[in-house]
């Protein structure tokens, strides 16, 4: 049973890895086998990360990249599929802006939405033209409890996060032929920078605890086992699924 979680000899690429979701997932995937590739905007951003994936007994690699800028992706993916075949995709790199719906800056909402829906897209486009020449591959999207609801002063994350939940799904119904499993993991509300107001704000977080039938935020460690089954051959005929990983948020 062991050897279904296994990711020994498989190469991950993850973004968003500095901190928060994508430092869990990341130093999960080493943990379980997997080499890594790193990505955060600043060259410096992942050095906490590769600590822990050495502490792991893991090997990780960086390559910075600013995934606002389209020419930066694609120079990411390209740089990636040097180091070699790439088997798993995290996209998790991501970015939220707070401001009433009526006052939002269009310049806010259009990095929002490169961040979160275009370089996780073009990511998926390029490291899926070669798995799908392989026959095989995992890429894992991060969507949102924003992914089934509205939110309050974040139109441009709750629409980027319904993206992803649709684009999911999308190249899961065109690859699955081809042995390509597209899943999302759609986390429930954790403690990390972008929810840092959502915790400052006493009202807020007390109704926020208040719905969660585990009674408690989550923490980016409990991401750790949703990830390494969606990467691992263990979900091979799992495919179009957003996982909610919440406490049992959207059951209450």
């Amino acid at each position: 049973m062991t050897a279904l979680f296994s990711l020994t000899g498989q190469r991950a690429l993850v973004t968003g890895a500095s901190r928060g979701l994508g430092q869990a997932i990341a130093v999960a995937l080493a943990a379980a086998g997997a080499e890594l590739i790193c990505t955060s905007s600043t060259a410096n951003g992942c050095v906490q990360t590769l600590q822990k994936i050495t502490e792991v007994g893991g090997k990780a690699t960086v390559i910075a990249a600013d995934l606002s800028d389209e020419q930066a992706v694609e120079h990411l993916a390209a740089a990636a599929m040097a180091l070699g075949q790439i088997d798993i995709l995290v996209n998790c790199g991501g970015t939220i802006f707070r401001a009433p719906a009526h006052q939002f800056p269009m310049s806010e909402w259009h990095k929002v939405m490169a961040v979160n829906v275009d370089a996780a897209f073009l990511l998926s486009q390029r490291l899926g033209a070669a798995m799908i020449e392989r026959k095989r591959g995992k890429i894992i999207n991060i969507a949102s409890m924003l992914s089934y609801s509205g939110g309050i002063t974040v139109p441009a994350y709750t629409a980027s996060k319904h993206a992803i939940a649709g684009v999911t799904k999308a190249l899961a119904n065109e690859w699955a032929q081809h042995n390509i499993q597209v899943n999302a993991i759609a986390p429930g509300y954790f403690r990390t920078d972008n929810t840092a107001a959502l915790q400052a704000d006493v009202e807020r977080n007390a109704a926020i605890t208040a719905r969660i039938p585990a009674a408690r935020w989550g923490e980016p460690e409990d991401l750790a086992g949703a990830a390494v089954f969606l990467a691992s051959n263990a979900s091979d005929y799992v495919n179009g699924h957003v996982l909610a990983v919440d406490g049992g948020w959207l059951a209450r």
